[in-house]
């Protein structure tokens, strides 16, 4: 066995992307803040449940995302 593990970050929520926190090949921890969603007219910080460096982000700031949509990979 072998290859990179793809982990992905996923909206918790439906919300409006305000803020995004990281940048493709940055090397994030576990619990930082990837991207700021607005929902109910509050900020909601979305954490990276995973270690890794972001592959790949998904959406763009002021982007409409759904729940459970992914918002960024990791390797």
């Amino acid at each position: 066995m072998g290859g990179n593990k793809l982990a992905e970050v996923r909206a918790p929520m439906g919300g409006k992307v305000i803020k995004i926190a990281v940048k493709v090949g940055d090397k994030i921890n576990a619990d930082d803040e990837v991207v700021v969603l607005e929902a109910m007219k509050m900020e909601m910080p979305i954490l990276s449940e995973e270690g890794g460096t972001v592959a790949e982000i998904k959406i763009e700031a002021g982007q409409t995302v759904e729940a459970d949509q992914v918002l960024i990979v990791l390797s």
